[in-house]
């Protein structure tokens, strides 16, 4: 019998490493991942005619890519189409077939027959018409198909799921569509470059009135500029705590004390780099979702969990959970939440932060996001109104009272129990 070759402990690590680096890559060379599959080396070639869309791409770590077979798109109409596209038109085209979204197999088995709205790549540019650059996806319950279409009213543009092709969990799946998706008032003729959106993020904080210690946090860091740069080229939604947030900040968490490396690593937590308006949110299917720092650190780290509890966007970090608590700005391709608590990252804070809050007695780690309500949820602009979320009359004092009534009750059987042990031994 041989002998058996000892196993380094080091292997499952560097095993670890080179997966995400792996994912990292793949996720970032659409080319490449398709290139085993040469029934869509049409698709690929379409892809490899441009590259701004791989540009774009290369800042995404959470994507689902929509491939249409050769045998559907070399059909005399598909060609035809293509090969009348501008470059930047073309693009733009491909832009559509990728969700900003990393849909699994058991992420599809879930989507409701009335369907979910899902952010695409070319949303992101600006030069889609109202929320025209996403697609809706629905199935159908009976026959468990799986149809895309464009979300205006009557648009012909559909296509359905023939199957999925790939995935690697967490960064990109591949799924085969039998037709081309065009959006909604497409202009075969479209311009690639869009004008600035000349948006001062500091200055919207500002004028939202409760956010003076994330916009001084912001300028201080320098981190705000590079949030502009992502924004302009492909969109980017900010959660950002409100003053009184940072004043209901633990004792031991200080966050002007952090370096200033980790102190960029915690603003940037607070971003998703796609454009999710509050509708996209809410009705978001894969809850776990990449942040910038998560580019920065690696495939699985520092990551959100967004989903509806109780009417409101919850956000979980693993040891804070938060609810969004108004729409600061929204104008394609930068969103700007208010949210109730500093989101703080289990992989600085750890269970540390799991200690009372300064005003008052709620656990971190085990706050509950209000029940709460939706007024409109677009901000016309810098200068318009915010939309509100607002809990309901009451909430803090009923969970006070609940928490009295717990311990009286616990007070109660132990006093019941000591008598009965006091009992036995009389006996």
């Amino acid at each position: 019998m041989a002998p058996k070759l000892p196993i380094s402990h080091f292997a499952p690590t560097i095993l670890t490493y080179l997966l995400i680096f792996t994912a990292s890559n793949l996720a970032l060379n659409i080319t490449d991942i398709l290139s085993p599959y040469p029934n869509l080396s049409a698709f690929s070639a379409l892809f490899s005619s441009t590259t701004a869309v791989a540009a774009d791409i290369s800042h995404r770590s959470s994507i689902t890519l929509l491939a249409v077979p050769n045998s559907y798109l070399t059909s005399s109409s598909s060609a035809d189409f293509t090969r009348r596209l501008s470059p930047s038109s073309l693009a733009d085209l491909l832009r559509y077939h990728v969700l900003l979204q990393y849909f699994s197999g058991s992420d599809l088995r879930q989507i409701p027959p009335n369907g979910v709205l899902v952010t695409t790549l070319f949303q992101t540019t600006g030069r889609a018409s109202s929320n025209f650059g996403s697609v809706n996806i629905s199935r159908n319950p009976t026959t468990s198909t799986i149809t895309i279409r464009s979300p205006a009213p009557y648009s012909p543009s559909n296509a359905t799921v023939l199957s999925l092709i790939k995935t690697l969990p967490y960064n990109i799946t591949i799924l085969s569509v039998n037709s081309l998706l065009v959006p909604y008032g497409f202009d075969l003729m479209a311009s690639d470059s869009r004008p600035p959106l000349g948006l001062n993020i500091t200055k919207a904080l500002i004028d939202g009135h409760n956010f003076n210690v994330a916009a001084s946090m912001l300028s201080a860091s320098g981190v705000v500029e590079e949030f502009e740069a992502d924004e302009g080229g492909a969109g980017i939604t900010l959660f950002v705590p409100t003053d009184s947030a940072f004043a209901d900040l633990p004792n031991n968490v200080k966050l002007q004390s952090l370096p200033a490396d980790k102190k960029a690593v915690v603003l940037k937590f607070h971003v998703l780099h796609s454009y999710y308006p509050l509708g996209s949110l809410e009705s978001i299917v894969n809850p776990v979702q990449p942040t910038l720092a998560t580019e920065d650190t690696g495939a699985g780290r520092f990551t959100l969990n967004i989903s509806r509890v109780n009417g409101s966007v919850a956000i979980d970090t693993g040891i804070v959970q938060a609810a969004v608590t108004q729409t600061v700005f929204d104008q394609n391709p930068l969103a700007i939440f208010g949210v109730s608590r500093v989101l703080l990252p289990r992989e600085i804070f750890g269970k540390e932060s799991m200690v009372p809050s300064k005003q008052g007695n709620a656990v971190m780690g085990s706050a509950q996001p209000p029940d709460i309500s939706l007024s409109p949820e677009n901000s016309p602009g810098l200068g318009g109104p915010s939309s509100h979320l607002t809990s309901p009359p009451g909430l803090r004092q009923d969970i006070t009272s609940g928490a009295g009534k717990i311990v009286s009750l616990k007070r109660s059987c132990c006093i019941v129990a000591l008598f009965c042990i006091g009992l036995y031994v009389l006996v």
